[in-house]
């Protein structure tokens, strides 16, 4: 099929998003889902981007307050009330994927303005010594890393780690972890349950180079892991569910490269496939409809198998990287909805060059729905805060709140 144009016109009688205002009618989980789902929003949430850490720093030199929250600061400059609900109002069951215990991480050389050090997933990794292993944890910044070892050479290694993943483990799971999950307000809470697809996992025990040799040396040592990992996020997914609602699923699987995917769409169709179809056949007993991939790179060749294993939202659409949303809407339609999607490198310019960006992705995207619009990966530096409060301002009437 080479054509699945959406359904909703976007000279549909509906008002248009974007010129609603005045008091809201939904709640910010009622807005969100009826963004993904191809609905009619009263507005769509404002979600311009978030700032590194380098970003922060050079905000703050630029005129934002260093010593409370930027995103009120933000909604203040534009002309909004620093609380308005305009995002995402995301809320986490609080369980845990990572291995339990994680590896002591030690400062194994210190030499060169650069730390090698083990960190908590086992690999050996070199960082500059302007950071600490504390940005091996987190996205915190934009930080060059480069790896030595992984703690999964050979089959001996894996059955030797995986015991530091039982689902059942009750240090995954917080304390009060059915009264947190009947707690999740219906109206406002959009309880959302992130964790990483099978790619990215194996990519951690393994490395990248490692995981790609293997997909063609020991295709059945991959397929062991991945079904290891399907086994074990389904495990925890299944308790999450059986306390109580679900309504989003966000798969970290960052495999893509600029203008190809990392494997091709018929290895992740073979070895991944069946993790996706199972973790998508067990949410929606707890009310999920929204099962989104997050990979940075170009996600077109991945998008049709993603699609076939009932993935339906994807993010970030880096343009840089060759994604076209429009021709990717054309294409799949209401099968796939987006999330972020604006050039990072127009909101650095500003001016004339970001308005052009906002007018060519974001005012025909929100005509079809499934879209909610944002910078196409972290926000960098390069991005002022004058450019930044600007971008936001048009973004927000774009999408109704101004």
């Amino acid at each position: 099929e080479t054509s699945n144009p959406p359904t909703r016109s976007p000279t549909s009688t509906a008002p248009a998003v974007g010129q609603l205002q005045g008091a809201t009618s939904m709640s910010p989980r009622q807005r969100y889902l009826e963004c993904m789902l191809f609905g009619e929003p009263d507005r769509v949430p404002l979600t311009p981007g978030g700032p590194r850490e380098s970003t922060l720093q050079a905000w703050h030199a630029q005129g934002l307050e260093p010593d409370a929250p930027w995103f009120p600061q933000l909604l203040d400059a534009i002309g909004l009330a620093p609380d308005a609900p305009v995002g995402i109002p995301w809320a986490t069951p609080g369980v845990s994927f990572r291995m339990i215990p994680e590896y002591e991480e030690e400062i194994l050389e210190h030499r060169d303005g650069h730390y090698i050090l083990r960190d908590w997933m086992g690999a050996i990794v070199e960082i500059s010594d302007q950071y600490d292993a504390s940005y091996l944890r987190a996205a915190k910044d934009f930080v060059t890393r480069k790896w030595y070892r992984f703690p999964v050479e050979a089959p001996e290694d894996f059955e030797a780690m995986r015991i530091r993943y039982d689902a059942n483990d009750p240090r995954r799971y917080p304390a009060g972890f059915a009264d947190r999950m009947s707690a999740m307000d219906p109206e406002h809470h959009l309880v959302t349950l992130v964790f990483n697809g099978p790619f990215w996992q194996l990519r951690e025990w393994c490395g990248f180079e490692g995981l790609c040799m293997l997909f063609l040396d020991q295709p059945q040592f991959v397929r062991h892991m991945v079904s290891f990992w399907r086994e074990f996020v389904s495990g925890v997914m299944s308790r999450v569910a059986a306390a109580g609602r679900i309504d989003r699923i966000l798969i970290n699987e960052d495999m893509a490269y600029k203008a190809h995917a990392m494997i091709s769409p018929a290895m992740t169709a073979e070895f991944l496939g069946p993790a996706y179809r199972e973790w998508v056949s067990i949410a929606p007993a707890a009310g999920c409809q929204v099962f989104e991939v997050d990979s940075d790179g170009y996600v077109g060749d991945l998008m049709p198998v993603w699609i076939d294993c009932g993935i339906n939202a994807c993010s970030p659409m880096e343009v840089a990287a060759g994604n076209d949303l429009a021709a990717f809407r054309r294409e799949h339609g209401e099968r796939m909805a987006f999330c972020g999607g604006i050039d990072k490198r127009a909101l650095a310019r500003g001016g004339e060059a970001m308005r052009d960006e906002l007018n060519r992705v974001v005012s025909p995207l929100l005509a079809t729905g499934g879209f909610i619009p944002g910078c196409d990966h972290g926000v960098p530096p390069d991005i002022s805060w004058p450019n930044f409060i600007e971008y936001s301002r048009v973004l927000g009437r774009l999408c109704g709140w101004l």
